[in-house]
């Protein structure tokens, strides 16, 4: 098959990460794959491997009508079988352009569950809103989780359109080595001894840093040789807030606020104990790599959380600074993973890159037979 992926850049993310290695993995096993971007310049870029760079030179949200003539150009050169978009902008542009795609089955990528909107743009609340109305338009909606399906499934998209191809998790590239997180602890302040907790997620009101900081402070009360590290960049406004609140519940001697690393596999060696304080998810990349690593989690539940970490972690409600603290100190007095399983095993059995690939694969061709 020929496949063409559509996507607005391969910045440092989770969704980018999937797509490369999807792209990756099914270009490996023998397809034509080719991923266009709005924008040039990502860092995951150099990360693809057989498979065809377009870039499409988007100059700004305004840069429609020349975009519009480039992509279609692109996509007739490359002449995919399938166009397969990630995230909700290029998701509706394959709908909008559908009779220039024909014979090309159009496959959509959803990322998310149930969003929360509070907080953004009416320019992102209008497109949120579209990429609902427009799904009817696409050959078949994959979600990456079940979260994603069933919160698709309650905005009117037919059950018939909707599959579920769960994340993969590259455990060639995440794998338990704690000598790779010892420069890093060093770094961040870690004496021996300490115990440190790691949140790893871009700076977004979705991801809740607020909830994380809050039961930080609850947990330093009880246990004082407890180290915290945020790792991740994002909203500039939104990380000054935090700052403040940061100071404000006097956890600056405790807490350390980081950028993403070139070495991500060794910012989750360097942890004893991962945490997700979100929201909203479909499915969370972090924790399946931190659990590759077998370090145990912590996790709010939402979207396939629950799913992933099994009974290898803990799950707690969202929004719920005690309840989070409390499972924080649970799994520190624990000192090990919860179950009878350990994280790797459960990651490499459930949720492995050629899962994915042969899932998607099977998909598709399913599709291009009808």
């Amino acid at each position: 098959m020929r496949i063409l992926f559509l996507a607005p850049s391969l910045d440092i993310g989770g969704t980018e990460r999937q797509l490369v290695a999807l792209a990756n993995t099914l270009a490996g096993r023998g397809h034509d794959v080719g991923v266009s971007l709005f924008y040039p310049g990502g860092e995951l870029e150099s990360h693809l491997n057989n498979v065809e760079l377009i870039q499409l030179n988007k100059t700004g949200r305004w840069d429609i009508i020349r975009f519009i003539s480039f992509l279609r150009k692109a996509i007739r050169r490359f002449n995919p079988d399938a166009v397969y978009s990630f995230l909700g902008t290029p998701n509706i542009f394959t709908a909008l352009l559908k009779p220039t795609i024909r014979p090309a089955k159009i496959i959509w990528g959803v990322r998310t569950s149930d969003m929360d909107m509070t907080g953004y743009s009416s320019a992102v609340k209008a497109a949120y809103w579209a990429e609902s109305c427009l799904a009817r338009f696409a050959d078949l909606v994959i979600a990456n989780s079940e979260a994603g399906r069933n919160s698709f499934c309650a905005k009117g998209v037919s059950q018939q359109l909707l599959e579920v191809v769960h994340n993969g998790i590259d455990t060639d590239n995440f794998f338990p080595d704690r000598s790779r997180g010892e420069s890093l602890r060093k770094e961040w302040g870690c004496q021996s001894g300490d115990t440190l907790i790691g949140l790893v997620a871009r700076i977004d009101p979705l991801k809740d840093h607020e909830t994380f900081l809050q039961a930080a402070a609850l947990v330093i009360a009880r246990a004082s040789t407890v180290r915290f590290v945020c790792v991740g960049g994002g909203n500039a406004e939104e990380m000054n807030r935090l700052a403040i609140l940061t100071e404000r519940l006097n956890l600056s001697d405790h807490l350390v606020w980081a950028n993403w690393q070139d070495d991500m596999n060794g910012v989750y060696n360097a942890l004893d104990i991962c945490c997700l304080s979100s929201i909203t998810e479909g499915f969370p990349n972090v924790l399946g790599e931190a659990m590759s690593c077998n370090i145990p989690c912590v996790a709010t539940n939402v979207g396939d959380a629950a799913a992933i970490i099994g009974d290898t972690g803990i799950i707690v409600d969202k929004k719920s600074p005690d309840a989070l603290a409390n499972a924080l100190l649970d799994t520190i007095s624990q000192g090990k993973p919860i179950g009878d399983m350990t994280p790797r095993l459960r990651i490499e059995g459930n949720f492995s890159l050629d899962a994915m690939a042969m899932r998607t694969e099977q998909l598709l061709t399913q599709l291009m037979s009808k």
